[in-house]
């Protein structure tokens, strides 16, 4: 990949000689091949090109280290990652060696023994010690670390400075005004959504029922129980549901709309702000509405405070059935190293994992501000149970806002009914 100036200076700050590779024997498979095609599944962004050129740069100085070696790579709709990794644990044979997963999984993955045990290495690994708490706990269930932190992601307000300038509006502070402030300009704007929102987008959902007191779920020590279905949380959930309709996103369009499909809306132009992460910022900027957007931290109820968010991101996990676990757990160390995350956050703005590179980056962009404030401010994470994953996977709180964007069932009815499924994950984990 072409660095730009500024990027190859950071590189070469950043740049460390990668650690010899360990061979351990924690692995399903009693192969460990020095030589062959390994298999690496990562995500599909909405923008794809800017991580396909660092990943394949990484790959290339990988195979040049290891003769005889070679890599394929599949990217993966994020939406069905959970039906392709659960499949890929049950069939060694079509899984890949090497694998990027949403750090809401780790818990889940580790209980259907799909990833490998990694602690000896990541410890041996120089770099590691530069990883942010977070991150590392995201990669850490019973003590044990099952993969690499790859980045971290916070969601803020995106919104069109022309679109606002034209109007007459000011940037909304609170929870309240940016629901009457989309409103207002659908009316004034009809081709616009106010604010593209999802009913399949929960992270884009979270931060208004996070902000009015609620609770996905509550317990400790892995036992939870549901709490969607609270009255705090019933009134974020009204809130959020409230943005569905004619006055800004149609239900009829916007139900079924995931993060990716709302940050797509904004980036062509068809609304007017949306909720978007970090990691959005590449596919905003090659987008129509380049040169006429700004970000701010997503309002609170409150004048001037900051809606809790969602500490997403994500990791690089070894499967457990891989027959090349030593060049499998090279490359995750080389595609997760402090040189390959300051070349992703420059090609697509995702946050480095390593607090002293996220120092860095900071300091040079302008951008990386609003969501650095948010991670300061307050986050908030799913709850640390493999149950998790099957509620995920089960669309269990995007059936609950389509029910409710729909009409189908009220608020009270749909939280009901979606937590008495959370509890059922929750109760068949133990």
């Amino acid at each position: 990949m072409k660095l730009s100036v500024r990027m190859v200076a950071v590189a070469a700050v950043l740049a460390t000689a990668a650690c010899a590779p360990q061979t351990s024997g924690n692995s399903s498979s009693d192969k460990d091949e020095k030589t062959g095609t390994l298999r690496v599944w990562l995500f599909q962004e909405v923008n794809n090109t800017p991580k396909e050129e660092v990943v394949d740069s990484v790959l290339a100085e990988f195979e040049k280290a290891h003769e005889g070696t070679d890599v394929t790579v599949e990217y993966i709709p994020v939406e069905t990652r959970a039906q392709r990794i659960k499949a890929a644990f049950n069939d060694p044979e079509s899984a890949p060696d090497l694998v990027e997963y949403g750090n809401t999984d780790t818990a889940g993955y580790v209980k259907d023994g799909g990833l490998a045990d990694v602690t000896e290495e990541f410890a041996a690994w120089d770099e590691a010690k530069d990883t942010d708490p977070t991150a590392r706990q995201s990669v850490t269930v019973g003590g044990k670390i099952y993969g690499a932190p790859y980045f971290v992601g916070v969601r803020a307000l995106y919104y069109r400075t022309d679109v606002f300038e034209e109007l007459g509006l000011g940037v909304p502070k609170t929870q309240a005004e940016l629901i009457s402030t989309a409103k207002e300009i659908h009316a004034a704007k009809s081709e616009l959504y106010g604010i593209a929102v999802g009913g399949a987008y929960t992270y884009g959902a979270m931060p208004f029922i996070w902000s009015h007191g609620g609770e996905l779920a509550t317990g400790t020590g892995g036992s939870y129980a549901a709490a969607i279905d609270s009255a705090a949380a019933r009134k974020g959930i009204e809130a959020y549901t409230s943005l569905f309709g004619d006055d800004n996103c149609p239900a009829a369009k916007c139900a079924a709309m995931t993060g990716n499909d709302t940050i797509t809306a904004f980036a062509a132009g068809k609304a007017a702000m949306a909720i978007g992460g970090d990691f959005s910022h590449a596919a905003v900027e090659a987008g129509k509405v380049k040169g006429t957007y700004a970000v701010v931290p997503l309002p609170g109820l409150k004048p001037g405070s900051i809606a809790p968010a969602f500490a997403g991101g994500n990791n690089l996990g070894v499967l457990k059935s891989t027959t090349h676990r030593t060049l499998a757990v090279d490359l995750m160390k080389r595609l997760a190293s402090k040189k390959a995350q300051g070349e992703l956050f420059e090609a697509m703005g995702f946050l480095p994992t390593f607090s002293d590179v996220r120092q860095q980056v900071a300091a040079k962009e302008a951008f990386v501000k609003p969501f650095v404030e948010t991670l300061a401010a307050d986050t908030k994470f799913v709850p640390a149970s493999p149950a998790w994953a099957q509620i995920d996977a089960g669309q269990v709180l995007p059936t609950m806002f389509q029910e409710v964007v729909s009409g189908k069932k009220d608020v009270a009815t749909a939280s009901a009914d979606a937590a008495k499924k959370m509890n059922d994950a929750f109760g068949s984990v133990g």
